[in-house]
């Protein structure tokens, strides 16, 4: 077996690229100054630009939903945002097989649910098992994190030991995230809807005191909490008393409600608000997110994107620098792969996505794609035109798609606007009831790939079997070498372009705006805010 530390320090060496999680927003949230040592007490007050959509952890999805369950869980391990490091949280110590078919969890002891019951090895067993039962539907990356499962065996109180049928290295990372943090036999023990209600019981240092949907989430700070991650900054309990989310949709009402003093911090910050924000004292914070990039995914048995020749033609034609130029802000990047640049196995492969608005008219003309009478090209009757659904679960995807739509129109491509709910978005994914889909998925693992675009995964592109791509994704599955599981990760990211599979546009940045007397308030490694350092000075 693996010891603890040696694996540690194995996953580090695959992760440093997730080390420039920390280079831009990861900072201590001081405005200028020395405001003192921390001091606990009071309210934040949090402009959301989305609603959250599900107070379970387990099935939380959006980055605004995150912002809220993050804080009500613990996780088996935790993240170094500033080197990818697997770091203890729940977990003191654990072991990993050889071939990752075995990982075996030594949990604190003295850890308890806020209702008062302990949690222990057979909690590990019953918050996996009911994330299987939940199903791909429900829970998604849970479920995908959980691929192969076999089930948790309790060895005793404190020791875990999770099977699975096939190898699975990406689990111990995955045993950091939201998806996978424990809740307490009343919360597992509900129907997926139940669990989206409200009241969900965790072991995080904070709990739910009240739950709007769609409207607002209160949480309240957990009375002796003392087994935070080795992340943390501090031990014992949360700075803060409590929590308020309220949503906002309307960009320039919660930067006006920051400024003056209606809100202490806000998401979806625009760089034009960040003079309005330094004059009242503020500031802006920002992050890129890991995974896969923002994008269009092509449903691959519909209209003119069932040629493979329209999908490569929209790589050259989109001009991704003038999307963050126009549209965003220097804290954005535009998309150089299939992956974000900060997460473990990226591959650049930037040189396939320039602007190129001439080569993309060649490859269209050459697959028989011919200028109509009012531009858009024609082939056998069919226009080439066809529709991308999305949502506004980021402010910015209408205006860049706005853009997109322009661009791709130059070269006789009509693209239509689908705008939607997010759960209708999710619905319309689930049945493949799309032209193609814009969205992205963050995780700071390369193993995203396999959750977006294998054929076991979600498979948005409703695509048949690619073997030169599914036995890549499946092989670094049981990569036990670093440089091998990079590799493999690598060529993923390649054969998905090959193939036409994604359409990416730019990197996802969260950019939080923050009053002056907000300290501390940082990001963890995917992207996401973990208030439990945060407090406030000057109250």
């Amino acid at each position: 077996m693996i010891r603890s530390r040696l694996r540690i320090a194995a996953i580090a060496a695959a992760v440093t690229a997730a080390a420039s999680l920390a280079a831009c927003g990861s900072d201590s949230g001081s405005s200028g100054g020395d405001a003192g040592p921390p001091q606990p007490g009071g309210t934040l007050r949090y402009g959301l630009s989305q609603a959250p959509t599900c107070s379970d952890p387990a099935q939380a999805g959006t980055n605004q939903t995150i912002y809220v369950a993050r804080q009500i869980v613990d996780s088996l391990t935790d993240q170094d945002p500033a080197t990818g490091a697997i770091t203890p949280w729940l977990a003191r110590s654990w072991e990993v097989s050889p071939d990752a078919t075995v990982f075996t969890y030594h949990l604190a002891d003295g850890v308890t649910f806020s209702d008062g019951t302990p949690v222990t090895a057979e909690s590990v067993k019953r918050n996996f098992d009911a994330i299987v039962k939940l199903g791909g539907a429900k829970a998604p990356l849970g479920t995908s994190y959980l691929t192969n499962y076999v089930g948790t065996t309790a060895v005793d109180r404190l020791t875990a030991r999770v099977e699975f049928s096939k190898p699975n290295a990406q689990f111990l990372q995955a045993s950091s995230t939201t998806q996978l943090g424990l809740l307490a036999d009343s919360t597992t023990a509900k129907t997926a809807e139940q669990r989206c209600a409200g009241d969900n019981i965790g072991s995080g240092p904070f709990t739910y005191a009240g739950w709007r949907q769609d409207a607002s989430a209160t949480l309240a700070k957990r009375a002796g909490y003392n087994w935070g991650s080795d992340v943390f900054a501090h031990r014992g309990e949360a700075y803060l008393d409590r929590i308020e989310f309220t949503v906002v949709p309307e960009s320039g009402v919660r930067t006006g409600s920051l400024t003056s003093g209606q809100l202490d911090a806000i998401s979806d910050a625009l760089v034009q608000d960040v003079p309005q924000l330094e004059a009242a004292g503020g500031r802006l914070l920002s992050t890129p997110n890991p995974g896969v990039t923002f994008g269009l995914q092509p449903n691959v048995t519909r209209g003119p994107l069932r040629d493979p020749a329209v999908r490569q033609a929209l790589l050259p034609a989109i001009d991704r620098q003038q999307l963050i130029d126009t549209v965003l802000g220097p804290q954005f990047k535009p998309a150089t792969s299939v992956l974000a640049a900060n997460t473990p196995g990226y591959k650049d492969l930037s040189a396939q996505l320039s602007y190129d608005p001439a080569k993309a008219k060649t490859l269209l003309d050459q697959a028989g794609w011919t200028p109509g009478g009012d531009g858009i090209r024609v082939k056998n009757g069919e226009r080439l035109s066809f529709g991308v659904l999305f949502s506004q679960v980021f402010g910015g995807n209408q205006a860049i798609l706005e853009l997109v739509q322009q661009q791709l129109r130059q070269v006789g491509v009509d693209l239509k606007l689908d705008l939607a709910s997010i759960s209708e978005v999710t619905a319309r994914q689930n049945s493949k009831d799309f032209d193609s889909v814009y969205y992205n998925s963050t995780r700071a693992d390369g193993d995203i790939l396999r959750t977006s675009f294998g054929l076991a995964g979600r498979n948005f592109s409703a695509r048949e079997a690619i073997p030169a791509l599914d036995e890549v994704l499946d092989s670094q599955l049981s990569a036990g070498d670093t440089a091998a599981r990079t590799q493999l990760i690598q060529t993923a990211q390649q054969r998905i372009f090959e193939a036409g599979l994604w359409v990416p546009t730019v990197e996802l940045s969260q950019a939080i705006g923050a009053a002056g007397t907000v300290r501390d308030l940082k990001f963890e490694a995917s992207a996401r805010l973990q208030f439990f350092d945060t407090w406030l000075s000057g109250r």
